[in-house]
């Protein structure tokens, strides 16, 4: 790769924009679709082949059919390369400004939809994954607990830009409302049709180690998902899925 045809200025400001608390770094069509259907702030967003977004967008995004490419500024592959970690197979990343979140806020409102609670998730993709189900669920929010950024550019890509959809926000610690505590814990009773109050709080720990001993003293209820005999736990994501999902149908 030609250094000569490498934006250093351009690479620099995405770096910079990974580091960012403020900044979110989209990779790839869906990503930059899914941002700009839910109203992101882009601040600026590149492309190998701006006019072919359009064309992308026709297939599979008809609602954006000419805003992607009119947002969009070309640039050489050598510099989009150097831009993300792996470069989208679409060839273009963007930077946007990350949504406030007001905690108070999600947790007071009234709309029957659930908030989803990681307890110290451990891998980014898996948190961005299960953003990206909350979203497709139209649950409330996704908060999270420990030191990893739910924000973090690993995070967004397994979203595919859905944070921009909902709620999404770091906690150190979950504060007091008025919404059900209902802990998902292999020792809970068996969650079945019915049985979650719609503005539940639902908390899911780490595969390896589960919720905590304070979190699970603190709910109102533990609720178990019914699985095959010597399956020991389920994917992160596919958890969230399970039990968002269980209560629409």
């Amino acid at each position: 790769m030609s250094d000569a045809c490498v934006d250093t200025a351009l690479v620099q400001r995405y770096l910079a924009a990974r580091r960012d608390r403020e900044l979110a770094v989209l990779e790839g069509f869906h990503a930059l679709k899914h941002a700009l259907r839910f109203g992101a702030d882009i601040v600026e967003a590149v492309a190998t082949e701006p006019a072919e977004l359009d064309a992308l967008a026709a297939e599979l995004a008809p609602d954006l059919v000419g805003t992607l490419a009119a947002r969009t500024s070309p640039v050489e592959a050598e510099t989009l390369a150097r831009l993300v970690p792996q470069a989208p197979r679409t060839g273009v990343v963007a930077i946007a400004r990350r949504s406030p979140v007001d905690v108070g806020e999600v947790l007071a409102a009234s709309r029957a939809a659930p908030v989803v609670l990681l307890e110290d998730p451990r891998t980014m993709g898996n948190m961005g994954a299960c953003v990206r189900v909350a979203a497709a669920a139209d649950a409330a929010a996704v908060l999270t607990t420990g030191s990893n950024d739910p924000w973090h550019p690993e995070a967004l890509r397994g979203a595919a830009g859905l944070h921009f959809a909902l709620p999404v926000a770091r906690l150190d610690a979950l504060p007091d409302a008025d919404r059900p505590l209902v802990a998902i814990d292999p020792e809970g009773e068996p969650l079945g049709e019915g049985e979650l109050d719609p503005r539940s709080i639902l908390a899911f720990g780490t595969e390896r180690y589960g919720l905590s001993e304070a979190l699970l003293e603190r709910a109102d209820a533990r609720l178990a998902i019914p699985m095959r005999a010597g399956v020991s736990s389920l994917n992160l994501a596919t958890a969230v899925a399970a039990v968002l999902f269980s209560r629409r149908f």
